[in-house]
């Protein structure tokens, strides 16, 4: 089988390095964003959708107008990227997988990515690659790049750039090492509660700095803007969040390492976290009710990673050689194991369930690990309908395919 995989490494550039980096990511935001621009005015003028062949043409003019001659400078194949992700984006929206696209920012997520295999050279014995009108940049070289390059993601965070190499290798198709299954339950209070009463507390990174983030924020807010000490106190807030973003990814590495490496079959929940953390602040005609503390759960529900623990989980299990499923969430933490009685009642508070029918007593979230659990033996045997949670006549290869669509991502490590 071929395995699609991303090696991040940290760059060490010169300064005429990092000064062109950050001139190709500004040419890269430029050319996404006029080409918005152009989409919106075509379908206000009600115009057909501009393919990605139709935004080239319109590139190659742009680089050879009069208004804007310095993308030239600029490699051309980054630029196209930039319309790629444009199209994608369109196609997300259309497919109702995100929002509509929005104008991209100085300085929010800056990036352009190189496609060609045949452009880039990578120098693995002395830590360096070439890049088109980069030359040859060094980098961080903390493990070994394996397989053949794709392509370069070139990108900034913190102030710091970064590589990320794509590659391509085949592999043995591996086959699982232990034979258990698991249920996992997830939440706030415990990040993790697993099928057999185990649980993992959550890291909660951002909460641990919550209150020094903002303090720094209101240092920053009270100087003058893109002034020099503007950009200091900019540079102390970009330093806070990479730190509480490094240890959630950290901490969810570790997590589902240990949990593919001990467990074949891994069932969660299907949780649709962006409608979860959608905001209810409502209208000014129609106003949101207990608008702060569904705030503080959103917060929390970001805090804890749980779409990143997902999408690892999907990768991590397949590489071991087992199978990730995500089974309907609804009313996992109200049904009880022992006799199947379905109240609202069984919970009586957040962390304990009693079964009003037949006295049944666990842990809450135990509970719905192990409702999850069973859900996922019921997927495997005769599949189960979201909706209803009726037992239908469905492929569990299918549905094990679909439940698990998620994690044929590329995996950044």
């Amino acid at each position: 089988m071929q395995r699609l995989q991303a090696f991040k490494y940290e760059l060490m550039p010169n300064g005429e390095q990092a000064r062109d980096m950050r001139r190709f990511a500004g040419s890269c935001r430029f050319v996404y964003n006029k080409a918005l621009a152009r989409q919106k005015e075509n379908h206000a003028a009600g115009n057909k959708f501009i393919g990605f062949a139709g935004l080239c043409k319109a590139l190659t003019g742009w680089r050879n107008g009069i208004d804007t001659p310095w993308l030239k400078d600029a490699p051309c194949h980054p630029l196209q990227q930039a319309l790629k992700d444009l199209e994608k984006a369109y196609k997300n929206f259309f497919e109702k997988r995100a929002d509509f696209p929005n104008f991209k920012r100085k300085g929010g997520g800056d990036r352009f990515r190189y496609p060609d295999p045949k452009q880039i050279k990578l120098d693995r014995f002395n830590g360096r690659i070439f890049l088109p009108k980069l030359g040859w940049l060094r980098y961080r070289n903390s493990r070994d790049v394996l397989g053949e390059v794709r392509n370069v993601t070139v990108s900034q965070c913190g102030g710091k750039w970064f590589a990320s190499i794509q590659t391509q290798r085949e592999v043995e198709q591996p086959l699982p090492k232990v034979t258990t299954a698991i249920g996992i339950d997830v939440g706030i209070a415990r990040f993790a509660t697993m099928s057999d009463a185990s649980f993992i507390a959550p890291v909660n990174s951002f909460k641990k700095h919550q209150q020094r983030l903002a303090r720094y924020q209101r240092r920053m807010s009270r100087k003058v803007r893109f002034s020099n000490n503007w950009k200091k106190a900019k540079a102390r807030v970009q330093k806070i969040h990479t730190s509480i973003a490094n240890a959630r990814k950290d901490f969810l590495h570790k997590t589902t390492t240990t949990i593919c490496q001990n467990h074949a079959l891994v069932c969660i929940e299907d949780l649709q976290v962006r409608s979860m953390s959608r905001s209810s602040k409502g209208t000014v005609e129609q106003p949101g009710k207990k608008v702060s503390q569904k705030s503080g759960l959103n917060r929390a529900i970001f805090d804890q990673g749980w779409g990143e623990f997902r999408r690892q989980l999907g990768y991590k299990v397949a590489w071991n050689g087992g199978i990730l499923l995500a089974v309907p969430p609804h009313h996992t933490s109200q049904t009880c194991p022992c006799c199947g009685h379905v109240s609202k009642d069984n919970r009586q508070t957040r962390a304990t369930f009693l079964c009003v029918d037949c006295g049944y007593e666990n842990h809450a979230d135990v509970v719905g690990a192990i409702n999850v659990l069973a859900r996922g033996h019921r997927v495997l045997a005769c599949g189960e309908s979201a909706q209803s949670g009726r037992s239908v006549k469905q492929d569990p290869a299918e549905a094990t395919r679909r439940s698990s669509r998620g994690a044929v991502g590329i995996p950044v490590l």
